[in-house]
């Protein structure tokens, strides 16, 4: 089902607007709701003509994404674990001691760039030339968020290393042909745009070079299309295809450290190989990325799943980052999602636990929604979901709680006397003394 006709018409103005005000030789944009691409649209031109969602663009760092989610694969396969050290894989590195885990999320501390050239400018090398050039830690491993190229570089040798053929094949095979993304190469192929810097202060492009990165191609190296962007969008959204696991998929997406910019909120921070946001509340998915004469990006709305694809030629512009803002903001006022309906669940698992319970004299509101048990409100204080993993037996699933066990303790004649979780004792009454709270209960009483 595509979008409404209004939705369309402030969709298409607001790509030919930025591709004007953003002076963008050629851009593509795309939106994805229910695992399709249900709008595309295109400004500039690409040779003597528009550009489409077929035409290919560079994709920079989302390369990233399609690493880190290779390499999940394999450990989901137990081929290896996101606690080895580096070392334990690839030999022969300065910076062997530092995890996979460590690599995928930027906290290795690896320095940002190569030793040598600017590397995307310039044709690559092998990796033991990336290696021997002498690649630093700038931060101690863990310490902090910071950027590095070149740990995306290590993270497709490994690859290369585990899977004993290029990292590359890896990615088409194991990704790209099970998700029918075809148009997504390692070079340029068939209709692709060229590369442009714009001049900051006249009309005019300079034509960007383009080489194979080598060593550095698994850091931002891919050609792709909207229409195949599109794909790995509904695949952020969930349509894995049985690519990858939905638990994996949410594992990926749990923020590791946040993106610290001075005099920036923190709204923004890295998962494994993905970055996530909290905007006004709305947690997004997705990546950027940037070569000399591209720009583009893939955001997905987690609660909706509803995703968009920028494409641009162009090395430069200050609508490349807002423009995903922008049409996620049009598309949730013009063509909001509808909610889904409201049906009974027909099973009265946990019945008894509803109503109010207390931590300590604290009250505490448990309710049942859609086959879980809630204390309070998630998102608020500690409040929390829970699923059922057993009779009596709950497992945390929001914040303080995440993981923790909730076990309901019965009395001789079955009927729940409290709630254990993670030590702490809940209560019908606030400080129940029939119900053995840890520590005691003053025999004073309340008074």
């Amino acid at each position: 089902m595509g979008l409404p006709d209004a939705a369309v018409l402030r969709l298409d103005h607001l790509v030919a607007t930025a591709q004007v005000e953003g002076r963008v030789p050629a851009l593509v944009a795309g939106v994805v709701r229910d695992g399709a691409l249900v709008w595309s649209g295109a400004a500039g031109s690409v040779g003597a003509s528009a550009p489409d969602d077929d035409t290919q663009f560079r994709m920079g760092s989302i390369t990233k994404t399609f690493v880190a989610v290779t390499i999940l694969r394999l450990r989901d396969a137990g081929r290896l674990d996101l606690a080895d050290r580096f070392e334990e894989h690839v030999a022969g590195t300065p910076f062997g001691s530092v995890t996979i885990e460590q690599l995928l999320t930027h906290t290795a501390g690896l320095q940002a760039e190569t030793p040598g050239p600017w590397w995307e400018r310039t044709p690559g090398g092998t990796w033991d030339e990336l290696v021997a050039a002498g690649v630093e830690q700038r931060f101690r491993a863990g310490r902090r968020f910071h950027y590095t190229n070149v740990g995306y570089a290590a993270l497709g040798h490994l690859l290369e290393v585990v899977e004993h053929r290029p990292w590359f094949e890896v990615v088409r095979d194991d990704l790209l042909v099970p998700l029918g993304m075809m148009r997504t190469t390692l070079r340029p192929s068939g209709r692709a745009a060229q590369g442009w810097a714009v001049h900051p202060v006249a009309d005019l492009v300079l034509r960007e070079p383009e080489h194979d990165a080598g060593a550095m191609a698994p850091a931002g190296q891919l050609w792709s299309t909207v229409a195949d962007l599109g794909r790995w969008a509904a695949f952020l959204a969930g349509r894995t295809e049985g690519v990858l696991s939905a638990d994996t998929v949410a594992e990926m997406l749990e923020p590791h450290m946040v993106h610290e910019e001075v005099g920036a909120p923190w709204t923004g921070a890295h998962g494994l190989g993905w970055e996530v946001w909290n905007v006004d509340g709305v947690r997004y998915a997705g990546h950027g990325g940037s070569m000399p004469g591209f720009l583009a990006g893939l955001r997905v709305n987690l609660a909706t799943g509803d995703g968009v694809v920028t494409l641009l030629n162009t090395t430069s512009t200050p609508v490349g980052r807002s423009l995903m803002t922008d049409l996620h903001a049009t598309l949730l006022e013009a063509a909001p999602n509808a909610p889904t309906p409201w049906v009974g669940q027909g099973e009265a698992v946990g019945l008894d636990l509803v109503g109010q319970w207390h931590w300590g004299p604290a009250p505490v509101v448990a309710s049942l929604r859609q086959g879980r048990l809630v204390l309070g409100e998630p998102g608020e204080r500690r409040g929390s979901r829970f699923d059922p993993v057993g009779p009596d037996e709950w497992i945390g699933l929001d914040g303080y709680y995440t993981g923790e066990p909730l076990r309901v303790v019965r009395d001789a004649h079955g009927a729940v006397s409290h709630l254990d979780l993670a030590s702490f004792r809940f209560t019908r009454e606030p400080y129940d003394p029939a119900r053995d709270i840890p520590g005691g209960v003053d025999e004073a009483g309340w008074h």
